[in-house]
């Protein structure tokens, strides 16, 4: 088979080109009077020639004697150097419902955009090829997007309904993963990076253009994107084992997840997180950004002057009372903290009345812990580093620590604490969920 090119694919004896409608028929084929809807499975594989054809054979018998759907298995070989494309067009050859494609660039997010964009299937899905969450789970998974109650369905391992068996390192990456996800980026989602999804491809395929990560990120992003543009993600529970073999690099998936977030969260405070769910016509103007940036910036950069003095001044009266420094540092940041957030929830973010107060507070504390975690540590090394150092040198630490918290603050506090979803002006009703393909195309 060519491997030289971008993409290859391979089905049956029809050789490396570009299938039709494969061997399982045209989509929403009606059989009888009841309209058969088609399921293209995806699994992402880069040097998988020990698992591909057992885990593959596994998933085509379980759909064939229990899936009442119409389903397709797209194996997408990104850049393998082992027997993995072999493997995989062999299978294409052996078994009716596969197929295979093969990238000449590695990259899961890279694999499920190529598939996803072309599919011709109602629902499009992907699961790891270790199969390490229960095939059990997969109907409940797709049922709710064949009915069009929901747009996206993932599998969760953080649910209390789920069995999962992994090592504590992984388990703890994971919680600690999809908390920063909650806390500095709205996520509503609780399990980001389960290999277990599944979305409306009239939904999905609009917002694939938008998603810049084209590795382990890509998963995350689209979530992202899909939720701020008003869709529906279903979650269910899974049995989840994990593969002992796995050749995930945790530390390096970590560090480009962060910066993954990062680059998110930026985009988020520029209003660039909104995404064409209608497909655009030429000359249509592009979705307007979140309100409120030009204005609240400067406001929230007076405040924050403001309260870093106020912290400073408090923590300097503290220390002439002879108070050490982790606890001047500590009950300054406190007392001005309680202020910051009140002072931001009324002239920052426009939120005035007294519904919400205590959990703003309460929520607000939070960028409270990030401050006090930045700049205690800063002083901690301070001391140990310089341990004679003046009060002119932790003055300066302490600026540069909170520095860094207050930008933390700010994408706490728009991305989260205040955000237009979770916080309304009196008298506003909520925004309508950006469904539009979904009546376009149940109309």
């Amino acid at each position: 088979m060519n491997r030289s090119s971008p993409s290859t694919y391979a089905d049956g004896p029809r050789g490396d080109r570009e299938p039709d409608h494969l061997r399982h028929g045209e989509p929403g084929t009606v059989v009888g009077e009841c309209r058969r809807k088609l399921v293209e499975v995806v699994i992402p594989v880069h040097n998988e020639e020990r698992v591909l054809a057992e885990s593959v054979r596994r998933l085509q018998a379980y759909l064939t004697s229990t899936f009442p759907y119409e389903f397709r298995i797209t194996i997408a070989d990104n850049a393998s150097t082992d027997r993995t494309w072999e493997i995989a067009g062999d299978l294409a050859e052996t078994l009716p419902e596969v197929r295979a494609v093969h990238l000449a660039e590695k990259g899961r997010g890279r694999a499920l955009r190529h598939v996803w964009s072309a599919s011709d299937a109602d629902v499009v899905a992907y699961m790891d090829v270790d199969l390490s969450t229960d095939l059990l789970a997969f109907l409940p998974l797709v049922a709710p997007l064949i009915s069009g109650h929901s747009d996206l369905a993932i599998g969760t391992r953080l649910s209390r309904g789920s069995t999962v068996a992994r090592g504590p390192k992984r388990e703890i990456i994971s919680r600690a993963y999809n908390l920063l996800l909650r806390t500095t980026l709205a996520a509503r989602f609780s399990d980001a990076q389960c290999g277990f999804k599944a979305a409306r491809t009239v939904i999905v395929q609009p917002l694939l253009p938008a998603v810049k990560d084209e590795s382990w990120f890509f998963d995350t992003e689209l979530l992202l994107l899909a939720e701020s543009n008003g869709l529906r993600i279903h979650e269910i529970p899974v049995d989840w084992v994990d593969d002992p073999d796995s050749r995930v690099d945790v530390l390096r998936t970590a560090l480009d997840d962060l910066r993954g977030m990062w680059r998110v969260g930026v985009s988020m405070l520029k209003g660039g997180n909104a995404a064409p769910v209608r497909p655009r016509s030429a000359g249509a103007k592009p979705d307007p950004p979140l309100p409120g940036l030009k204005r609240q910036l400067p406001v929230f950069a007076v405040i924050g002057v403001v309260s870093t003095l106020a912290q400073l001044t408090l923590y300097l009266v503290l220390r002439m009372m002879l108070a050490p420094p982790l606890v001047a540092n500590a009950l300054s940041l406190l007392i001005t903290a309680v202020a910051n957030t009140a002072a931001n929830r009324r002239f920052t973010f426009g939120v005035t009345g007294s519904a919400g107060v205590l959990r703003h507070q309460i929520e607000g504390g939070i960028a409270f812990l990030i401050g006090l975690t930045l700049s205690s540590g800063g002083l901690v090394l301070l001391r140990v580093l310089a341990p004679d150092a003046s009060h002119a040198v932790e003055l300066s630490t302490l600026i540069a620590a909170n520095g860094l918290a207050t930008l933390v603050r700010f994408l706490l506090l728009r991305a989260w604490v205040f955000h237009p979803r979770r916080v309304r002006p009196a008298g506003t009703p909520p925004a309508a969920p950006r469904n539009d393909l979904l009546r376009e195309h149940t109309n």
